[in-house]
């Protein structure tokens, strides 16, 4: 196994290989390092973990993967030039990675062009909306995030909302997509504000909000490092009002960027690797997040993301579909499509000619953060 992470597209660094090269090429392109890394760092490690654990079990069908992963730093040139490399140069028959949803679209474009089964661990909808042939995805999209936080706020009576979105591509696809399905659940959008993703300060925005008349609840569409800043500021201002966040953030990792005070009573979606020890027995994808929980975990001594379980979904859906189509993209791709009933760490995946994602709202948990940890409403 041959892994290349890279930052800068003329230097390459080796972190480690194998004897023999591999017989199965699988690609990667993550955003590692940079700002994004909290979400392209477990993601690399679990690729890099699994493919070793398919090897030492015999590979698929007896041949083992060749994993090529690149670091994109977050940069959607970047990701467009590795995933171009990747294809011509490393000759990949699957791609995985786009820790987000502008990485994402640089290496779609690739990807298809190619004619490479290609699945992303980005969130916005337009990935997989319209459909196209060659592109899947693991997480939730930003739409069905917005309909679980405005189902839950139906049932609390919130109708009147204020919402503060970052302004890249994840923050902005969800602003559309909240502002499209509100009038499903009868939520009105009472204040509307924004942030860039360099910005250290949105008490201004959320004064704002704190000002205007009826604001029953405020909801944060973002990830990194804004949705924190947002529920700090929230709690210096000592506005009284529920939080929701999107499940961009949902890690431990925005608890403890954010403070556990601060972060008190937020409600956000999220996936059933964050609540595994609290999931009841009979819940099918209990063994699947427990597993993957204790072999991650047992690692790298760093506890689980739901970012790493978007890669582990991803890695277990391709290599299953390697298993029926082998070295040929065609064949993976239509095992890839016919997949029915797979049950991953972030839902169970059934896809078709008319669905990449294959999941549902049920996928999704609604989560509340208390004591520091996490919560499950439902």
């Amino acid at each position: 196994m041959k892994l290349l992470m890279t930052t800068a597209v003329s230097a390459l660094v080796v972190l480690g290989s194998t004897a023999a090269m591999a017989d199965i090429k699988l690609g990667a392109s993550l955003s590692a390092s940079g700002p994004a890394a909290f979400l392209g760092d477990p993601e690399a490690k679990t690729i890099e973990m699994m493919v070793d654990q398919i090897n030492e079990a015999g590979g698929i069908n007896g041949e083992k993967i060749d994993l090529v992963l690149y670091d994109d730093g977050g940069d959607p040139n970047k990701a467009r030039t590795f995933a171009t490399r990747l294809v011509e140069d490393d000759e990949v028959v699957a791609i995985i990675g786009g820790s987000t949803t502008g990485t994402t679209m640089s290496i779609l474009s690739v990807a298809e062009d190619a004619e490479v089964p290609f699945i992303s661990l980005a969130g916005a909808i337009q990935i997989i909306d319209p459909v196209r042939r060659w592109v899947f995805k693991t997480p939730h999209t930003d739409r069905m995030a917005c309909e679980k936080i405005f189902s839950d706020m139906q049932q609390k009576g919130i109708t009147k909302i204020g919402m503060i979105s970052g302004t890249d591509g994840f923050g902005a696809s969800m602003q559309a997509q909240c502002k499209d399905v509100a009038p499903k659940y009868a939520i009105e959008i009472l204040a509307d504000e924004t942030y860039g993703p360099q910005d250290a300060d949105m008490t201004p925005q959320l004064t704002k909000i704190r000002n205007t008349d009826g604001v029953q609840a405020i909801l944060n569409p973002g990830f990194g490092q804004g949705p924190a800043i947002v529920t700090r500021n929230k709690a210096q201002l000592g506005i009284d009002l529920p939080l929701y966040e999107s499940h961009g953030v949902a890690s431990d990792g925005f608890i403890k960027l954010a403070g556990a005070a601060a972060a008190e009573g937020v409600r956000l979606p999220g996936t059933a690797l964050l609540v595994a020890a609290i999931l009841p027995d009979s819940d099918p994808q209990k063994p699947v997040v427990t597993a993957y929980k204790a072999a991650y975990e047992a690692k790298y001594g760093e506890t689980v993301s739901t970012f790493g379980g978007y890669a582990h979904d991803a890695v277990d859906l391709m290599t299953n579909a390697m298993k029926t189509g082998g070295s040929d993209p065609a064949a993976i791709r239509d095992a890839l499509e016919a997949t029915q009933g797979y049950v991953g760490t972030t839902g169970i995946y059934s896809f078709s000619p008319e669905d990449h994602l294959g999941l549902d709202l049920s996928a999704f948990k609604m989560l509340e953060i208390r004591d520091g940890g996490w919560t499950l409403i439902d």
